[in-house]
């Protein structure tokens, strides 16, 4: 059976894979191909964020954890990496602290902060895996094509909306919104662990360590389509982060990006019929694309299957 997947982010990526694999004949469309998407700015560690509802979400990010933990064995973009949390008030576990197999809170926080706990967690080099993920794609026969989309196309018998914020457009949903979000990256210089320092809530200090480079961050500012990076904003970025490890301030900068996260008040995973087609939206996943994206992909899988 034919199927179409609109979106060429991590989450439109992860699904047509799933797709392909199952035996499907995919076409994955998309305006940006996936260097381009905001998947591709993400620090990418696997963290729930900006996404709701959270039973769904558990779920979703339960399966993604186990897929990531098993990809990390095999695959260099992915790797399970330590790191801490630090709270500026006390708080109770979050709800996804049973997902992680060594989760625990700090027993002396620095000063200024009043909590925090420490566990591994997947940490993914987004440019290395989304061109994997198109590997795989293709692997399994299904295809990859650059299309400027209005609409959702009605040449299958099954579409799959992956868009993101195209999704206003695609599904005519305006609760889908921006929530921009800038990061810097600085030269390695022999950090293994993450660090994620909870200040402010829409400036954001977060600390990922990759293979050749570390990931700085960053913003968390709603309705906000603005993509040029704010010089101000990075040194500010840069500023918090040095903080609390000292060892970027002599790092040399790289790079800087600006992404918008596609937030809306509940992560729409669902299919309805649309005339004889089937439509399977899944998008709305905020800051939780990579975290969510295998469970998703998943339940994508299920729903199609049920359509068929």
């Amino acid at each position: 059976m034919r199927v179409i997947v609109v979106g060429a982010g991590v989450i439109g990526l992860t699904c047509a894979v799933r797709l392909a694999e199952a035996g499907y004949d995919v076409g994955l469309f998309a305006r940006d191909l996936p260097l381009e998407t905001t998947s591709a700015v993400s620090a990418a560690i696997w963290y729930p964020y900006l996404a709701a509802p959270e039973d769904r979400v558990a779920d979703w990010a339960r399966t993604s954890y186990a897929e990531f933990a098993e990809l990390a064995q095999s695959q260099p973009a992915v790797r399970m990496r330590r790191g801490r949390e630090f709270l500026t008030t006390p708080r109770p576990d979050p709800f996804w602290a049973d997902v992680p197999a060594d989760f625990e809170r700090i027993a002396a926080p620095p000063a200024g902060f009043q909590d925090g706990w420490s566990f591994s967690t997947p940490v993914v080099e987004m440019p290395l895996y989304l061109q994997y993920l198109v590997q795989r794609l293709e692997a399994a026969g299904g295809s990859l094509t650059r299309a400027a989309l209005s609409a959702l196309p009605n040449s299958a018998e099954v579409v799959v909306n992956c868009a993101g914020l195209g999704a206003r457009l695609t599904a005519g949903d305006p609760t889908v919104t921006p929530v921009r979000g800038q990061v810097l990256t600085v030269e390695q210089f022999g950090l293994t662990e993450w660090l994620l320092a909870d200040q402010n809530p829409h400036d954001l200090t977060y600390v990922v360590p990759r293979s050749h480079d570390v990931v700085i961050g960053g913003t968390s500012r709603p309705d906000s389509w603005d993509l040029a990076v704010d010089a101000d904003t990075a040194q500010a970025m840069l500023d918090r982060a040095a903080a609390l490890v000292p060892g970027l301030r002599n790092a040399k900068v790289l790079k800087h990006r600006v992404g918008l996260r596609p937030a809306r008040p509940a992560v729409r995973c669902q299919s309805v019929h649309v005339g004889d087609q089937t439509v399977v939206h899944c998008y709305g996943h905020g800051g939780s694309g990579v975290t969510l994206s295998w469970g998703c992909a998943d339940e994508v899988l299920a729903l199609v299957k049920n359509a068929a």
